[in-house]
């Protein structure tokens, strides 16, 4: 399963990069925001990074919006995956961009149906909010497992990409599901180096060797 890295800090970016584990990048206009300054150059900036799909976000809601916009953010750098919200006006705007060779992230998936839909019009990618569904007391990782036995029942292309993931369990679940991809804020990412096992091993086998050492002076 592919690891994505939610955000557009290009510090938590360049932290995670050099480990040989992030695959791409998810962006939102919340999060661009965040940042602050030009969003073009900053996208331009972590694609130069990455070297891997990075999505971008639209924020028309109107079809002829989306396009638009769509064909800009997708002139910035050949890694920009450009990012439509599932609405009617989204599922539309996949189509045509798809269809001119665009790839397409639509997001805020919360149903199987939705992104049966996206699928249908050429999405690359859906990306179902698990973390918001158990913020309603909805199971996120049943809709997984749903859009997982779908897909796989009609050959699709489209990647599933898990997003609003919220604990290390989100992502070892949609691994053992099947999902395409998990993507992450970078606190959630460095989380998954965690176990205080590991931790207290390291820390007897460094003291047992200082203690060899010792005894060998």
């Amino acid at each position: 399963m592919k690891l994505f890295i939610d955000s557009g800090n290009l510090k938590e970016i360049e932290n995670l990069m050099p480990m040989g584990i992030i695959d791409g990048i998810t962006t939102n206009p919340s999060l661009l925001a965040k940042e602050g300054g030009d969003y073009r150059a900053l996208l331009k900036r972590i694609c130069g990074i990455v070297q891997g799909p990075t999505s971008a976000e639209v924020v028309a809601t109107d079809v002829e919006g989306m396009l638009r916009e769509g064909r800009e953010l997708a002139a910035l750098d050949d890694h920009i995956v450009v990012k439509v919200p599932f609405t009617r006006a989204g599922v539309q705007a996949c189509k045509t961009l798809a269809s001119e060779g665009t790839r397409v992230n639509v997001t805020l998936i919360f149903t199987a149906a939705q992104a049966l839909l996206a699928a249908k019009v050429g999405a690359t990618y859906v990306s179902p909010f698990v973390g918001r569904l158990d913020d309603i007391a909805t199971s996120g990782m049943n809709l997984i497992s749903e859009i997982v036995e779908i897909f796989e029942n009609y050959q699709f292309d489209t990647e599933l990409l898990v997003a609003s993931t919220r604990s290390p369990i989100h992502i070892v679940e949609a691994a053992r599901m099947g999902a395409d991809i998990c993507t992450c804020p970078a606190t959630l990412i460095e989380a998954l180096f965690k176990h205080p096992l590991t931790d207290i091993g390291l820390e007897r086998f460094l003291k047992d060797w200082e203690k060899a050492q010792a005894v060998k002076a």
